[in-house]
């Protein structure tokens, strides 16, 4: 975990390399000065060696002191404080400062001994086997000063453990001074290492910032190092990506806002056939939800055979293909263009969705309309002609049967007029062309009027109407005229089809907002394949055919409660009467 840190990294290596270094270090100065303080006192044991030698040469010569050598070792061992051994030359030990002599072995064979009879002087370190514990022993020949033979040895001692623990002292000491300058280069490494990675690690800081979003989002060089450079260069590319993006998003935002507000459906596929993107507009068409499109396959998401089998052909000639489909149960026509495309290394497919339903339905309205009015003025206009071929025949010099020709004529002409002056003034409500004259208005004066006018017409057709409106209902925004036209258009059709005996009922209410009118019938109802068009201009059921009308009440109807803000409906059950219900907003 520590090496995932630069700072650690750095810190720790370099620390290592000083702790190597410096124990190394110190092993090595140990060593030296331990073998320069045993070559220092070695050399102090020959120096007092050979005084040693030069003042008991006389004595030795003379063989007359042998029994004295106890006590000169003794005196020269307080004067030095070292054990001193006089040896003689057949290595019987003739004086000795700290032992029993009478005890000590022949010491011929030591190895300072005999190193001091070959070449003048000895010297060794090794554990006595007298006193039991290391020594560092030197030893220097005496000699007869005048015929330069050898008669006896000195040799002087030091304890070992002496020296060590000088020697230890001064290992101690180097030990010391290793570890403080260890502690010294492991912060002076810590320190170098953060001040190394704390600028790295606040450049990752604003990167995972501007990772997170935050594009704003700098750092400050405190440096004019290369991580100074490096803060610099990151600043500047902050810069050039917030400002990359930000374009980006525009345009991005620009496509989002065009995508969504298009009326056709975008959606595009990769190679394989996967969703890449689907507009709102795709997404309504196709009556799937955007988040559930994306990555499903195409078939997954069009569930239509023909649009599938149109992306399989496109993909096989890689050439746009165009298809217009009826698709889903409520009769939707819709035109579907398919258009490869290639962008760098990305294949995949344009798909554009156009609902053609309204336009098909505003064909077949068209057709509708003309073959409709065609029937509507066909007939007044075969009567006419009938007629006029009547009068010419003969009919004419018939004063009385001429009369009544004329009047015939005259009721065809009355019914054509109607319709022009029905289509005319549908023409100006759909058009805007005749504006509405709204002013608050009381729903007493939209209802009695047109009840009035046609309730003699009832009571010769034996049906009873009522009016059932609060005398506390509010007065609507209206325009008084316009809204007793509708009024009487729907009383007019409901006593038109309403058998002897039976009721119509007129009734009104407020409710959120706004006033609701109906007017209630126990006619012959309409059947449920033709209530959703009897709104339209010139349709007609069958058997509203032979009660004469020319089918434009509804259409102009429905136009103006539309004007007004309000709504239009029927509700009917065949056999069972009907219910046609309008609302107009309440006077503010």
């Amino acid at each position: 975990m520590l090496f995932r840190s630069i700072r650690w990294r750095i810190a720790i290596p370099y620390a290592l390399l000083i702790l190597v270094s410096m124990l190394g270090l110190s092993v090595y100065l140990s060593y030296r000065l331990r073998n320069a303080r045993l070559n220092e006192l070695e050399q102090q044991l020959l120096t007092d060696a050979r005084l040693m030698a030069d003042g008991i040469a006389r004595t030795l010569c003379e063989q007359n002191g042998v029994d004295d050598l106890d006590t000169l070792a003794k005196h020269w061992s307080g004067l030095l404080d070292r054990r001193v051994t006089i040896i003689g030359s057949d290595g019987t030990v003739l004086g000795e400062s700290d032992e029993d002599r009478a005890t000590m072995d022949n010491h011929l064979t030591r190895p300072e001994v005999q190193q001091a009879v070959r070449t003048g002087t000895g010297s060794s370190i090794r554990y006595s086997r007298t006193v039991r514990y290391d020594m560092l022993y030197a030893a220097v020949p005496v000699k007869d000063p005048s015929t330069d033979e050898l008669v006896g040895i000195v040799r002087v001692a030091l304890p070992l453990n002496e020296i060590e623990t000088e020697i230890g002292q001064l290992r101690g000491m180097v030990i010391t001074a290793t570890v403080i300058a260890i502690f010294v280069a492991v912060l002076l490494a810590v320190v170098i290492a953060e001040r190394t990675a704390g600028p790295v690690r606040r450049l990752t800081r604003v990167a995972e910032r501007m990772a997170a979003g935050d594009l704003s989002a700098r750092l400050a060089p405190t440096t004019r190092d290369e991580v100074g450079h490096l803060t610099q260069a990151f600043n500047h590319m902050s810069e050039e990506l917030r400002d990359k993006v930000s374009r980006l998003a525009q345009e991005r935002g620009r496509l989002a806002a065009v995508l969504a507000k298009m009326a056709d459906g975008v959606l595009i596929t990769d190679d394989g056939g996967r969703v890449q993107l689907i507009n709102p507009a795709a997404a309504g068409l196709l009556g799937v939800e955007e988040p559930k499109a994306l990555g499903y396959s195409f078939a997954q998401v069009v569930r239509h055979h023909q649009l599938v089998e149109l992306r399989e052909r496109c993909a096989e000639q890689g050439e746009e293909q165009v298809a217009a489909v009826e698709f889903g149960r409520a009769g939707r026509y819709l035109q579907v263009i398919i258009t490869p495309f290639e962008d760098a290394d990305t294949r995949g497919f344009l798909v554009i969705i156009q609902d053609l339903t309204r336009m098909r339905r505003l064909e077949t309205v068209r057709r509708d309309f003309i073959s409709n009015i065609s029937h509507e003025l066909r007939t007044p206009l075969a009567g006419l002609k009938a007629l006029v071929d009547t009068l010419r025949d003969g009919a004419l010099n018939d004063p009385p049967a001429a009369r009544h020709f004329l009047d015939r004529m005259d009721a065809e002409v009355d019914a054509l007029t109607q319709i022009v002056q029905e289509l005319l003034q549908l023409s100006r409500v759909e058009s805007g062309q005749a504006p509405l004259r709204l002013a608050p208005t009381r729903v007493s004066d939209v209802l009695t009027r047109p009840i009035d006018r046609l309730r003699p017409q009832a009571e010769r057709a034996e049906l009873g109407i009522s009016v059932d409106v609060p005398p506390s209902i509010p007065r609507v925004l209206a325009d008084e005229e316009r809204v007793q036209q509708v009024v009487t258009n729907l009383v007019h059709n409901a006593i038109k089809f309403t058998p002897k005996g039976g009721t119509i009922t007129i009734s009104a209410q407020a409710r959120d907002g706004e006033v609701l009118f109906s007017v209630k019938d126990t006619g012959v109802g309409i059947a449920a394949d033709d209530l959703e068009r009897i709104f339209e201009r010139f349709f007609k059921a069958d058997r509203a055919r032979s009660g004469g009308g020319t089918g434009l009440g509804l259409a102009i109807a429905k136009h103006v409660v539309q004007g007004h803000g309000g709504r239009i409906w029927a509700e009917s059950v065949e056999g069972h009467g009907s219910t046609f219900f309008f609302t107009l907003p309440l006077a503010t």
